[in-house]
């Protein structure tokens, strides 16, 4: 039997009725058998990024997320717009990215669930960094979904259909990224 595909969720929210956030969890409710979808909460405990501290031995939840990322075969980001870009917490977990190298040659997709016209300076930003530390943005994976705050449910699922549509399609895109053979591109 092959090996689960496994997806880190990184919500770029530490608000707890977060759009992002019911986005990855709506992904993490349509995974099908063969995945295991993880949705990442250490954000808000992260320390502040210290170059200082970024060697053999990082702070404890700095080593979680690495191990998470590390361990991941794809990894998906949902993250609000903040002042024009992305909030400093999110910023931070990249940050701690940049010198463990794990998110190198990693197969990423980035939801945005901003209404249209807004979003943008985050998503930008986003892809700058990911750009920076190496990661493998996997386009078809990729999405534009805005979020209605009536379509999440009480348990933080979306429940529109078309969203959980779209977000099964997110899902079997970067399944099928993980499968292809290391020689091809995204």
């Amino acid at each position: 039997m092959p090996a689960k595909t496994r997806i880190l969720l990184i919500s770029g929210s530490t608000r707890g009725a977060s759009a992002n956030t019911a986005a990855l969890r709506t992904l993490q409710s349509v995974a099908p058998a063969s995945v295991t979808a993880e949705l990442y909460d250490g954000l808000a405990g992260l320390p502040a990024f210290n170059p200082d501290d970024d060697g053999a031995d990082v702070p404890q939840p700095v080593a979680a997320l690495r191990a998470g990322i590390a361990t991941a075969d794809a990894v998906v980001v949902c993250t609000p717009e903040y002042a024009g870009t992305l909030p400093g917490s999110f910023k931070n977990l990249l940050d701690w990215t940049v010198g463990g190298g794990e998110l190198n040659g990693e197969p990423v997709a980035w939801l945005n669930v901003a209404d249209p016209g807004r979003g943008d300076g985050a998503q930008a930003t986003l892809l700058t960094v990911l750009g920076y530390v190496g990661a493998v943005i996997v386009e078809p994976a990729c999405r534009r979904l805005p979020v209605s705050r009536e379509w999440i449910g009480p348990d933080g699922i979306i429940t529109d259909p078309g969203f959980q549509s779209a977000a099964a399609e997110v899902i079997a895109a970067l399944v099928r990224q993980v499968a292809r053979p290391a020689t091809q591109d995204a």
